[in-house]
């Protein structure tokens, strides 16, 4: 019999790599937030809801192709592209109105659960572990995939990060951040960076769907509560700061889960909404300056 002490022990240390391994494939879903906010002045209440499309088309890329890394790759693809659709058809023509856009993503988030309910259905669906292998260190068993899945996140983030600070693009973008008219007087197309910046933040919350699309349940609500925890990891580590958001994450979801040791996992949200306050009390502006 394991003594109480150790079987403690191994409990915390499981929950806690749970925590960071978590932590990688939020700071995907908040960074694109982030991203769009930090550029474009809006607050995406469907960007949960691409998170939730990445998960579903991986999920029929799966079933299509056998392969489930083509599925990710697919779906990330596809929700890029719309998020360039959504961009230049429904946010362009209230560009500057912060109130009109947050009106404008509500519907798009209201449309794309329905069409996903309608298409998918309303059962929540577990998809099958695409590398069903069990690593062992320190007496804890810990599922293969989600090592390998914070890999890929990471992987992920330094790819964004060498796009932003190693390339000419990543210039443009950066330029037009800190200042749009002076940007757009030295040739840079703004309205090209918007609609790239915007598929940027969607393929980004749709990679995060995708990875996390074996570690839980497929559905079509499944944005909601994740959208709950991005809004505060963007908050606490600094609207529009890429930075604090990877920050944030890496200090909101461990603690989360650690917490779920001690209370229920609602009680272990209120403290996320607990540490917000506290953040916002002594710095209104996050922990990092926006990134302008």
């Amino acid at each position: 019999m394991v003594p109480l002490g150790a079987e403690f022990a191994s409990r915390f240390l499981f929950v806690l790599v749970n925590g960071f391994v978590w932590a990688l494939i939020v700071a995907l879903v908040a960074l694109g937030l982030s991203f769009i906010f930090g550029l474009m002045d809006i607050v995406n209440i469907a960007h949960g809801d691409l998170y939730m499309l990445g998960a579903v088309l991986t999920w029929y890329g799966l079933a299509a192709t056998g392969n489930f890394w083509l599925g990710v790759i697919l779906a990330t693809a596809v929700v890029g592209v719309l998020g360039i659709g959504l961009e230049r058809g429904a946010l362009r023509p209230v560009e500057g109105m912060p109130a009109y856009t947050v009106v404008v993503t509500i519907g798009i988030s209201y449309i794309l659960q329905q069409v996903v309910l309608a298409v998918f259905g309303g059962s929540p669906q577990k998809m099958s572990d695409p590398f069903p292998m069990v690593i062992e260190f320190l007496g804890v068993r810990y599922p293969g995939y989600r090592i390998l899945v914070a890999g890929v996140s990471g992987i992920a983030l330094l790819a964004l990060w060498f796009l932003l600070f190693k390339t000419s693009v990543g210039l443009w973008i950066r330029a037009t951040m800190q200042d749009r008219e002076m940007a757009n007087a030295m040739g840079i197309s703004v309205n090209n960076i918007y609609a790239m910046t915007f598929a940027l933040g969607a393929a980004l919350a749709a990679l995060g769907g995708a990875l996390a699309s074996p570690i839980v349940q497929v559905f079509y609500l499944m944005g909601y509560d994740l959208l709950v925890l991005v809004f505060i990891i963007v908050i606490v580590g600094g609207l529009g700061s890429l930075k604090g958001t990877m920050v944030a994450a890496l200090i909101i979801c461990p603690l989360e889960s650690v917490m779920t040791l001690f209370v229920t996992p609602t009680e272990a949200r209120v403290i996320s909404f607990l540490v917000m306050a506290a953040v916002l009390l002594v710095r209104p502006q996050g922990l990092f300056k926006a990134w302008r």
